[in-house]
């Protein structure tokens, strides 16, 4: 059980590792002499159809995956914690309209909203980031409101309280340190839930869009081919499976410490 943690954090840096080699590798030089060629020396992963080298897109892939990935968790993360915090610190009507918004997206079919949402915006990475930032952030808003709720009968509330302090000091200098652990640990799983979601977006063609390249449009491409050219498909496949379960173990093992 405790090797959970360091086991998770070792896979997600050779992840990060591989992802930062992708410009290094030169992924979108074209081997006029190899194309579709088996994995080899000179190309570790193969080539595709145009003869890239496949290791390339597949680090490229993997680098922008985890930039969506990354960005979503933080910006879910954040959204999270203001809107956690001010609805159990200052319950009432705050409490009860955020907190209803939480519950819409929620209940909401949110696989198909967030295709025609990120349909919408062209597959451009930033906008893509916050979409699924917009899913991701109320099951994180409901623990951290609970923890919240918990917190505002503590002594170092009630002095900071008596002190005068208002409800964004006491929230920002009181209640949100407190709630570092949660929120890492918290962001960690997003990590892995907002790659996931965005791979299959990319891979309906609902998310990262030619020129650019993610894991899901990657997988995508090399499906139609998966049993006569499976280098296509395989290396995004195994780099995605190991990215989640990468997420799921560290952030598995912060939730337990927490």
């Amino acid at each position: 059980m405790r090797s959970r943690g360091p086991a998770g954090g070792v896979l997600l840096a050779a992840l990060v590792l591989l992802a930062a080699a992708g410009p290094a590798a030169g992924g979108r030089d074209l081997d006029l002499g190899a194309f579709r060629s088996a994995p080899s020396w000179a190309h570790w992963f193969g080539t595709d159809g145009a003869g890239r080298d496949v290791f390339a897109l597949t680090a490229e892939g993997l680098r922008r995956s985890l930039v969506i990935g990354l960005g979503a968790a933080l910006l879910a993360t954040g959204l999270a914690a203001g809107a956690g915090a001010f609805a159990g610190y200052l319950g009432g009507r705050c409490d009860r309209l955020l907190m209803a918004v939480a519950d819409v997206l929620v209940v909401i079919p949110a696989v198909l909203l967030a295709a025609v949402l990120a349909a919408s915006v062209g597959g451009r990475t930033p906008l893509l980031v916050v979409v699924l930032a917009l899913f991701l952030w109320p099951v994180t808003a409901r623990a951290v409101r609970a923890r919240c709720r918990s917190l505002r009968a503590a002594e170092f509330v009630r002095a900071a309280e008596c002190a005068g302090a208002s409800p964004v000091r006491v929230v920002a200098r009181h209640l949100l340190p407190n709630l570092v652990p949660l929120l890492v640990a918290d962001a960690t799983l997003n990590v892995g839930f907002a790659v996931l979601a965005e791979s299959g977006l990319s891979y309906l063609g609902f998310g990262v869009r030619e020129p650019g390249t993610s894991l899901g449009t990657l997988i995508a491409g090399g499906t139609a081919s998966a049993t006569v050219y499976p280098w296509l498909f395989l290396p995004a496949a195994l780099l995605l499976s190991a990215l989640i379960l990468a997420c799921t173990l560290l952030g598995d093992a912060l939730q337990e410490a927490v």
